[in-house]
């Protein structure tokens, strides 16, 4: 018998972390039907109503934040308001002991937002923290803590935690009300999701030079647009701006132009007359328009010059379809320019530092 060669792998514990995926963040994305398996599960129970919620937040955590002022006054008919949590403790808020201050963080160590549940502590007014890392400080210093089931989150650029943040604004929302919050068949629409990788990815073919890029979007999908811009600046270090689509003609409309590409969020919503009214101001100056619409919407492929679509379902959740579609677009535009993805140049995953 011949000896056994022995060979040597040229593959590091990262590699094999990310179990054959390029990046942790594709994989991360790719993680996301169990996500909202897990997500799904968590328990959001209180005991009576606040008066008024704060929600506080900082950058991706942020936009899931804003997406739960719209999501949490419309279902609970609370009235709520968010804060970066950069800029909390120095406007100084007018808080209640009635009142629940809701910080959001992946890490539970984020600078700012710890800063605002130690502001609110001294106002007496009862914290809520939804947090993803077990045992982080925000999570011991609020009241209360419900941790979202996202999972290790490697990449800067957060993706899972993103969607488990948006969807326990729902959650938070329905527990109000003394609910539980149910989406029949959203684990095997996510899954549907992610096959619109690979035609994503051509779409990205397309796009990755251009150096310049708005976002659109109204009322609740606003926050998708958001997170959308702050992916392409994050990982593919492209200017990248976001707006309500109502405003553009209120001074954005003025940057329009053939090298400024517009991504619409216009899925079939009680804002899509609107939103499709503003696409056609695009379009009349010549601007190039990709449009994350309904299955089924014919009439959007008159204003876009590329669709992506997601599902049909109830207008409401519409933003929990929408973040795949914009990650992935972020994703491959930044792989195609070759940037370091899981680890963009000045950030950090956790920002500890004010």
């Amino acid at each position: 018998n011949k000896p056994l060669a022995i060979q040597e792998v040229e593959w590091d514990i990262e590699q094999a972390q990310k179990q054959g995926y390029k990046h942790f963040m594709i994989k991360e994305i790719m993680e996301q039907p169990k996500v909202v398996e897990n997500q799904l599960k968590v328990p959001f129970n209180f005991e009576s109503k606040p008066k008024m919620i704060h929600i506080v937040a900082c950058g991706g955590a942020g936009f899931a934040g804003i997406l739960g002022e719209y999501i949490i006054e419309e279902i609970s008919g609370i009235p709520t308001r968010f804060y970066h949590g950069s800029e909390f403790r120095y406007r100084k808020p007018i808080l209640h002991k009635q009142d629940l201050v809701v910080a959001i963080s992946q890490s539970g160590e984020t600078a700012d937002t710890l800063a605002a549940i130690r502001e609110a502590k001294k106002s007496e007014t009862q914290t809520l923290g939804i947090i993803n890392v077990v045992g982080s400080t925000i999570a011991r210093e609020s009241d209360d803590v419900i941790y979202t089931r996202a999972g290790p989150e490697i990449s800067v650029a957060s993706t899972k935690a993103f969607l488990a943040q948006i969807l326990s604004m729902y959650q938070l929302a329905h527990g109000l009300n003394n609910e539980v919050f149910a989406f029949q068949d959203y684990k095997e629409m996510i899954k549907q999701l992610l096959q619109l990788d690979t035609q994503i990815k051509q779409l990205a073919e397309k796009y990755f030079k251009y150096q310049n890029f708005i976002y659109i979007g109204r009322n609740r999908n606003y926050a998708i647009a958001l997170e959308g811009a702050l992916k392409l600046k994050e990982i593919a270090y492209i200017h990248a701006e976001a707006y309500p689509a109502g405003e553009l003609k209120h001074g954005p409309l003025a940057l329009v132009s053939e090298d400024m590409p517009t991504f619409a969020i216009c899925p079939q919503d009680e804002f899509y007359e609107k939103t499709f009214s503003n696409i056609q101001e695009v379009k009349a100056r010549n601007g190039k328009v990709i449009s994350l619409a309904t299955e089924g919407d014919e009439n959007i492929k008159l204003v876009s010059d590329d669709v992506i679509y997601i599902p049909k379902v109830h207008s409401i959740l519409y933003p929990l379809l929408e973040t795949i579609p914009i990650h992935l677009f972020a994703y491959h535009i930044a792989d195609l320019r070759e940037s370091d993805i899981d680890k963009p140049r000045n950030l950090a995953k956790s920002v500890t530092v004010e």
